[in-house]
């Protein structure tokens, strides 16, 4: 008897053992941001820049991205242009209001597989206004490059005074844990 029932325990172990290294190894699916590059181009203009400060709180299942969840901010104080003359005008009460307005914030919605990579659609808030924004996703080795186009002036930025001259193109490089 004794036999038997150490045989069902070492059973048990091994099947707990089998269970925990399954739930195991599909974590190691998921993998979150541990740091970004944002840059941007103000196309009319041909300003680029870029802006830090980047907080997330994302997961990424590259595996299954249902279950992928974007989520992040950036500081407005970190916007930089090369010129200080201009950035100090653009973190200004005129343009992005960096004193009432700190943060810029995104929350994606949904993430969806594309033919090169994926898409994640969320919601951007810059100065209070929030409006819908796509993203598109490629992978290189551990970096995700994403890439989106705005219009500064669906944020009350109006940098020109038609709407397709406030077109900004966004790059992002975020470097996976």
């Amino acid at each position: 008897m004794k036999s038997h029932h150490s045989s069902l325990s070492m059973n048990k172990r091994i099947f707990t053992f089998f269970l925990l290294a399954c739930f195991s190894l599909n974590g190691l699916a998921q993998t979150s941001i541990q740091s970004a590059e944002i840059t941007f181009v103000f196309v009319s203009k041909k300003v680029e820049g870029s802006i830090s400060g980047f907080k997330s709180t994302s997961i990424i299942d590259l595996e299954n991205l249902s279950n992928s969840r974007f989520s992040g901010s950036v500081t407005v104080e970190t916007l930089k242009t090369g010129n200080f003359l201009r950035d100090w005008s653009l973190k200004s009460g005129k343009y992005f209001n960096a004193d009432d307005h700190p943060v810029i914030t995104f929350h994606g919605s949904s993430v969806s597989a594309t033919d090169i990579g994926f898409t994640v659609m969320g919601m951007l808030t810059i100065k209070g206004k929030e409006n819908p924004i796509t993203i598109d996703f490629t992978q290189k080795e551990n970096k995700l490059l994403g890439t989106a186009t705005l219009f500064s002036s669906d944020f009350g930025i109006d940098i020109k005074k038609k709407r397709e001259d406030n077109k900004v193109e966004v790059r992002l490089e975020f470097l996976l844990e």
